[in-house]
This record gives C-alpha cells, structure tokens and sequence, in this order.
C-alpha cells in the first residue's frame, strides 16, 4: 500500500444516517496509507450511522477550507452515502462547490453509494457511473444524464464512484493508487 503521508483526505458524511460500512470500509483502508483524513457534515454533529455508529465530525462542511493542518486543497475529497445522503447532501449549496473546485485543481474526487447522486448533481460524471440500485438514485443519474453502471467501481480521470459498501474496499484502494500516482 502506498505511504500518502503528509496527503489530506477529505470525506464528508450525512449529517445522520451515514452508511456505517461504507466510511468505516473507506476509513480502514485510507488510515493505513498515513493519510490525514478530515471528516465532515452539514451540521458538524454527534452522527449516527444507520446501523447506530456514532461518530462526531471534525466540523461541518461549511468550514471545509478551515480545518487545523490543512494547508490550501484536499488531495482528495470522498462523498460517503448512506440514507441520510438524499437529505443533507444531495441538495447541500456547498459540497458541489467544494467538489467542482477540487475536480478542476485536478485533485482526486469521488463517491460511494448514494454519495453519488452529489457528483451526478454537480456534472462531474462522464459515462457511466457506479452507484446502488435505488430508484430514487436512478432518477437522480437519469436526470443529470447519466447511466448507471454494471460495475461495482467506475474511475474516469480523478474521478471515482463505487456501488456500496461491497466495493469500499476497492474503492478506497482506487483512491490510494490515483494519490500515489499524484
């Protein structure tokens, strides 16, 4: 596994009802690389998973660019899914612009789950896409003109999707190549 030692990571979660597996999945795999990851949510509470972790965010999103130790850019910025994502991510003001921002410095921005309905949002998928069989979901990626994809993980350019939990593990191991490659 490559050393991202000194690289930030940025992973935003709903602000309740997180996908317990997805971010513990991704996070297992990231805090092994020595990464610095950073989490946050739109109300920068105590959350609960939807299996009932609890996790306290760093702060909220709205105060992504001010976080102790992080100079400038996220190496890369992860949207986690889970059932709160539709409520407090899909239609957040600042995420989408946080992730454009990001995907135009050229760094590594992704989703998993019903994360990804952000980056369907924002414009940011080019050909298919990943994602879980959700019909609320489905409509969003028709409605941004994208087609869900067959495969567990899609990567075009610095930009990476994942189905769900299953895939958290390759999908964070995606993240961690396109970082040791930056």
């Amino acid at each position: 596994m490559a050393d991202l030692t000194g690289k930030n990571i940025l992973l935003v979660i709903p602000k309740n009802q997180f996908d317990d597996a997805e971010l513990s999945r991704t996070r297992a795999v990231l805090d092994a690389t020595g990464a610095r990851i950073v989490i946050l949510s739109k109300s920068g509470q105590s959350a609960v998973g939807m299996n009932k972790t609890r996790i306290t965010p760093d702060s909220r999103i709205v105060d992504w660019n001010k976080q102790a130790g992080v100079a400038g850019k996220y190496h890369a910025v992860l949207v986690m899914g889970g059932k709160g994502a539709p409520k407090s991510l899909w239609d957040d003001d600042i995420l989408p612009q946080i992730l454009t921002d990001h995907y135009r410095a050229e760094r590594v921005i992704g989703a998993i789950g019903l994360g990804v309905a952000v980056l369907a949002r924002t414009g940011l998928l080019a050909g298919d896409t990943a994602g879980p069989d959700d019909e609320k979901f489905l409509a969003e990626l028709e409605q941004a003109g994208v087609a869900p994809s067959p495969d567990a993980i899609t990567h075009y350019g610095n930009v990476i999707t994942a189905r769900d939990a299953t895939a958290a593990e390759k999908f964070a191991q995606k993240v961690v190549t396109a970082l040791g490659e930056t």
